[in-house]
């Protein structure tokens, strides 16, 4: 707000000016989530959903998630689309990759894909996890402990 000077007759007196307009509020920024998903060659989106199995040591200092691909659609355009360059985890947080990624083939023909993410702190685990949750969440997926 500013100070005007007033004049009266006895004298000078200081009273707040009103503002022309009221101060226009900024909008609060929007968080926008991005979708989480999975992709072999960078940029394109792996829409079959894999089998995840994770180990962890006891000592919950490291573990393993093997991601397996039943028949998933980059077989069919991989090669008008380029090769398959590791497996990249993208989420609102980043990317995880791993390069550890086999096909496997039955009778000549791809069958599968084979995907190995190895945790080697808890740090790294726990953001693995939080990727895992966004995924399961956007795919409507769930949890199930073995026994």
């Amino acid at each position: 707000m500013q100070l005007a000077a007033a004049h009266k007759a006895g004298g000078a007196a200081f009273t707040r000016a009103r503002p022309a307009s009221r101060p226009v509020r900024a909008a609060a920024p929007k968080t926008v989530c991005m979708a989480s998903g999975m992709q072999f060659i960078k940029g394109i989106d792996e829409p079959t959903i894999p089998e995840v199995k994770l180990t962890r040591s006891r000592d919950g200092s490291s573990g393993t998630a093997t991601f397996i691909f039943q028949n998933p659609a980059i077989f069919e355009a991989s090669s008008e689309l380029g090769d398959i360059t590791g497996l990249y985890l993208i989420d609102d947080e980043g990317t995880i990759q791993t390069v550890d990624v086999q096909a496997k083939f039955v009778n000549g023909k791809p069958d599968k894909i084979e995907c190995k993410y190895v945790m080697r702190s808890s740090f790294e685990w726990d953001r693995f996890m939080r990727f895992m949750e966004r995924y399961a969440e956007d795919k409507g997926l769930g949890f199930q402990k073995s026994a």
